[in-house]
């Protein structure tokens, strides 16, 4: 019988293109070829897909970050058949066979917010991660946040800012921003990799990170700064009838003295650390488990989530946000959960490819 054909999909058009590389390459690494066929496409950064080259770079190398070689055979996946299709400007198109399963190893607005999963439905191919709604819904802060204060689970405070709101009534949401106390967070509504955020003191800083904000995505967040520790658990879809399951939560620190969880502090070398499991009260550590698995079943999620809490020098916790595709190396927080809950990188990689396959395409 022939193995099954998984395309690993990565890159895209947004500020995260790089972290995407980075968990693919990690992804390619690990992926048994005994048990699987596999074919490496990337989403240049003008939108183009294409097959991955043998030169194709997914670390940073001396600095820089890496980015999708476009020079490869450009690709299409038809609407209404897995079959990939590959052409060039006065060639003949030529079809490379079926999809069994997608593995979007991406991040970020016109990739993880429910845009490619769209597309994959179109298309009747089965992937790995959460469906069209649940990434949507936990690519928007400000919906997300909605949803999960709807199910229970406690949020900091926070003021909403759309374009128009800006424009038209940037007085009204300075006030708003104000009554939060300072210092506030600002950040873009639809983007991750801590890409476009800032801390603000004052009025000031706070009208300088909504535009820095606005850089990213027209809608911003503004988040009241809450005091405490930052508590994260990864989530696992079950097979069958099985609830999801929690790994062990774990605490991240800062270790290169940012003010806050920056793009360098998550991605650069020797700028954080995790502690397996955190220091915190066994009770807490269940109860903050069960609360990563509502959220995760509050948002319908499928395959894996990251859901981040505060725990406050009061002993309380507070939900942070959840990703619903997190960042994915072997050395990212939510693979390095489960190998210490006793589930290694491999094992968690063929984990959701195997989730994905059992899965049926459409409606579920």
């Amino acid at each position: 019988m022939s193995k099954p054909r998984v395309a690993v999909v990565f890159g895209g058009r947004n500020s995260e293109h790089a972290v995407s590389l980075m968990g693919a390459g990690s992804v390619l690494d690990a992926i048994d070829r005994s048990k699987y066929e596999v074919i490496p496409i990337g989403i240049a950064q003008d939108g183009r897909w294409v097959l991955a080259t043998s030169d194709q770079r997914f670390a940073i190398e001396g600095g820089e970050l890496p980015v999708v070689d476009s020079t490869g055979a450009a690709l299409a996946l038809p609407s209404g058949g897995s079959s990939l299709v590959a052409y060039d400007p006065g060639s003949i198109p030529v079809e490379l066979g079926s999809v069994d399963v997608v593995f979007p190893i991406m991040h970020g607005p016109f990739a993880e917010d429910g845009t490619i999963q769209g597309l994959l439905e179109m298309a009747g191919v089965r992937y790995v991660g959460s469906g069209v709604l649940a990434s949507a819904v936990g690519m928007d802060k400000a919906h997300m946040k909605t949803v999960m204060a709807a199910a229970g689970l406690p949020t900091g405070r926070y003021v909403v800012v759309r374009d128009r709101d800006w424009r038209l009534n940037r007085e009204l949401v300075i006030k708003e921003a104000e009554e939060l106390g300072w210092p506030v967070f600002v950040k873009p509504a639809r983007a991750g990799s801590s890409q476009g955020i800032s801390k603000a003191h004052d009025r000031g800083e706070l009208e300088e990170a909504v535009e820095f904000a606005r850089q990213h995505d027209p809608k911003v967040l503004i988040e009241a700064a809450i005091e405490g520790r930052e508590i994260e658990c990864a989530v696992l879809e079950s097979f069958g009838d099985e609830p999801a399951a929690a790994s062990l939560p774990g605490e991240v620190k800062i270790e290169g003295g940012q003010e806050f969880f920056d793009f360098e502090a998550k991605y650069y070398p020797d700028q954080m650390s995790l502690t397996v499991p955190a220091d915190i009260p066994a009770e807490t550590a269940e109860e903050l488990r069960a609360m990563a698995v509502r959220a995760f079943e509050a948002l319908d999620c499928e395959g894996l989530a990251r859901v981040d809490f505060f725990y406050t020098p009061e002993g309380k916790l507070i939900f942070n946000e959840i990703n619903t595709m997190p960042g994915f190396t072997s050395l990212s927080v939510a693979p390095q959960l489960w190998a210490a809950t006793g589930l290694p990188y491999p094992a968690l990689v063929d984990r959701l490819i195997q989730l994905a396959l059992n899965r049926s395409a459409g409606l579920r």
